[in-house]
């Protein structure tokens, strides 16, 4: 029988800070349970410790160093967008969390963009052959990137409109109606939400617009430093987010809500953990001590009691708090939106970040191109 450690005892024998700790639990790489004693808190496998300390033992060579920077790594691409520090989501200066009090996102695509005005995100009639959803993201996204200008050697503000363009076909596709408003707006009258319901997604999306150098901002970047045009880029974006470690996260949250009515909260948990999987909806490498778009969303919609149940289950279970994938599915359950909308939320919110981080990677003129690490055989 495997032993179990605690955090502390954890954090001694690999000589890491918390956060290191909880990104390798995230990564699969240390399996993590409940506490039986306390089950506030969690307890660690010691035998994935020692393998990884043993690992990290045998010393740390360039090309290791440019590996682990892959996941949850130390800062390799230097911006001026966002970042998190000490806790707190920062867009260009200004905490995310305050911004949403009072922004639109083409407020947050000012900032983001570092634009004097707000864009507007025109939104054309839909194609009526199209159902609006994941797959109508797709497909009038990749009919606008397949008629792009190449980006390379234009200028930021011909970029900025491309970049507009695209995020006004984005919304259309995900429901937004073709009114003159806030996309916010358009979007809870396409969803046939009320004006309060408008405000909470007004607050989701600015809360969405970016974070740091995530996976989707990634391939975006990547897409940008090869001159693709501005709606391939976001295209890329969507690729990476639609998987289920990204932006597939706030439907398998709403997932684990319709079993939790059916079998009750600590039930569900329990088979999911039974399973050596991350729970879905809790906890974030970035935020030890809660994810603060989530806090501020939760605070601004009502919470089912399912929800709220599965709330408390889980923190009890694994010590760790509700994240923004947990904050979307209760804002859909709580306004009674599409089942995707978690995605489309954020992919529509993220969207404006990918542009504000394909600019950047534009302007800079530089090609994102790794070496690979073979491990095969030599002829």
């Amino acid at each position: 029988m495997s032993e179990w450690l605690s955090r502390d005892e954890a954090l001694d024998r690999l000589k890491v800070r918390a956060q290191t700790l909880y990104a390798y639990v995230s990564r699969g790489r240390i399996a993590m349970r409940p506490d039986g004693a306390d089950p506030r808190r969690s307890q660690y496998r010691a035998d994935d410790i020692a393998a990884l300390a043993t690992r990290r033992a045998r010393g740390r060579s360039p090309s290791a160093i440019a590996e682990s920077a892959i996941a949850w790594g130390e800062p390799s691409i230097v911006t001026a967008i966002s970042t998190v520090s000490h806790g707190r989501l920062i867009y260009r200066g200004q905490d995310a969390t305050a911004l949403c009090e009072q922004a639109t996102l083409e407020d947050t695509a000012a900032v983001l963009w570092d634009l004097p005005e707000p864009p507007a995100f025109e939104t054309r009639s839909p194609d009526e052959t199209l159902a609006d959803g994941r797959g109508s993201a797709f497909a009038r996204l990749a009919v606008l990137a397949g008629q792009g200008r190449p980006s390379l050697g234009r200028g930021a503000a011909s970029l900025h409109a491309d970049a507009a363009q695209a995020v006004g076909v984005l919304a259309g596709a995900v429901g937004a109606s073709t009114k003159p408003e806030p996309v916010h707006r358009r979007l809870a009258r396409g969803w046939g939400a009320d004006a309060g319901g408008a405000e909470a997604i007004r607050r989701a999306l600015v809360l969405l617009a970016d974070h740091e150098l995530n996976a989707s901002t990634f391939a975006a970047r990547v897409a940008a430093s090869t001159g693709a045009p501005l709606a391939a880029c976001l295209l890329a974006g969507l690729a990476a987010l639609s998987g289920p470690r990204h932006g597939g996260a706030g439907e398998a949250v709403m997932r684990l809500a319709e079993d939790a009515a059916r079998h009750g909260a600590d039930a569900t948990i329990g088979r999911w953990l039974d399973h050596d999987r991350p729970l879905p909806g809790f906890g974030h490498p970035l935020y030890p001590e809660g994810d603060p778009r989530a806090a501020v969303l939760l605070s601004a919609i009502e919470i089912d009691d399912t929800l709220s149940s599965l709330r408390d289950a889980g923190l009890a279970a694994t010590g760790a708090r509700p994240n923004i994938d947990f904050a979307l599915a209760a804002l859909t359950r709580g306004l009674s939106l599409p089942p995707d909308a978690p995605f489309r939320l954020f992919a529509l919110g993220r969207s404006v970040g990918w542009a504000a981080h394909a600019v950047e990677q534009i302007t800079s003129g530089s090609l994102i191109r790794p070496r690979g690490r073979y491990a095969g055989s030599l002829p």
